[in-house]
């Protein structure tokens, strides 16, 4: 029997919902770009320390993919919880956790987040409402919906957003989650961030079905798809969505048409896909040069954009010294948040 070819890996811009999304005022394109670039400045700093040693262990980076999480985050309200798997270092900062305590937790200090306990995968905030970092394949997708199933149960307006990848949607835990979401109308919204690759292989060859917006079909839980490099149409999606799971109708689905730009992990030379395919990505769809165009068409000026991106880098470069220089933790720590 003969091996099934290999299918090449289609694009963000191939299946999305259609139709343009609504504009954005000049002020929520100029918070737009500037979260964006903060998270791609932290992202490029973090696979430099990496590079240098000062990082261990696993590092996935969301650079190309920043347009999702900072899209979400201006849908939501004070006090939405937001859960995700092991690329998280864009979710914490667009949350509003400190860019010292996420640096320093990925060395491994003590101002991070975890004491320096938990590396990359393993950061929370109660404060900010991030519920981690999850290094286990789709385990946040039925924790998720626990923070979902307490808000239903609390009585409050909170909406829980669980984002997964293309390869997680594919496990069983997902489709359980998804279940008891419906059958409870669980304020929840499954946010799919479909970048084409999981680990390394093509949705194409890996997913029966995939259209991920389906994927909760047989459960009636509605799906969208949406063009996850343009923000303005993943804020659109958000509200939707979210005032979807707070008029009490149940769980939402959100696919997003994304695409990262580095391998899998950082030790990832992600020899599956082509240069041409991601240099296409990066020229025709960036989420931030296509803010950054539509600022400079609406009159801001080059040296205000360049004055946003050093303001950035400035908080980078100021993170990664701090993360560099913060102490190690004390060998007793080992022993506390054991058990609480």
């Amino acid at each position: 029997m003969a091996a099934p070819k290999k299918a090449a890996a289609s694009t963000p811009q191939d299946k999305t919902d259609g139709g343009s999304p609504p504009e954005f005022t000049r002020e929520q394109e100029l918070k737009a770009l500037r979260d964006m670039l903060l998270i791609r400045r932290f992202e490029e700093k973090a696979g430099q320390l990496y590079g240098m040693g000062a990082i261990g262990g696993f590092c996935h980076l969301y650079i190309g993919q920043e347009a999702v999480v900072v899209g979400m985050q201006m849908a939501l309200k004070p006090g939405d919880q937001v859960i995700t798997g092991y690329r998280d270092h864009g979710h914490m900062l667009a949350t509003g956790m400190d860019a010292n305590g996420v640096m320093a937790e990925l060395t491994g200090r003590r101002g991070g987040y975890s004491k320096g306990k938990g590396g990359s995968m393993h950061m929370f905030s109660k404060e900010k409402h991030f519920y981690g970092g999850h290094g286990i394949v789709g385990a946040q997708v039925s924790l998720g919906t626990g923070l979902a199933f307490a808000n239903n149960y609390r009585g409050n307006d909170n909406v829980s957003v669980t984002y997964f990848g293309d390869g997680a949607a594919n496990q069983g835990q997902v489709y359980e989650s998804f279940n008891m979401a419906e059958l409870w109308k669980l304020p929840v919204i499954y946010v799919i961030e479909n970048n084409r690759y999981a680990m390394g292989t093509s949705v194409s060859r890996a997913s029966a079905q995939q259209d991920f917006s389906k994927r909760g079909v047989s459960f009636n839980i509605p799906g969208r798809q949406v063009d996850g490099m343009d923000v303005r149409a993943v804020k659109a999606a958000g509200d939707e969505a979210a005032a979807w799971c707070r008029a009490g109708k149940g769980p939402y689905i959100l696919e997003m048409q994304t695409y990262r730009y580095r391998g899998h992990s950082m030790s990832d030379p992600a020899k599956y896909r082509t240069r041409e395919e991601v240099e296409k990505v990066r020229h025709d769809q960036d989420p931030i040069e296509q803010v950054r165009n539509r600022l400079l068409a609406a009159k801001v000026s080059e040296a205000d954009l360049k004055a946003i991106d050093a303001e950035v880098r400035d908080i980078v470069n100021a993170s990664a010294d701090f993360a560099q220089h913060d102490p190690e933790p004390d060998a007793a720590e080992l022993w506390t948040d054991v058990y609480r």
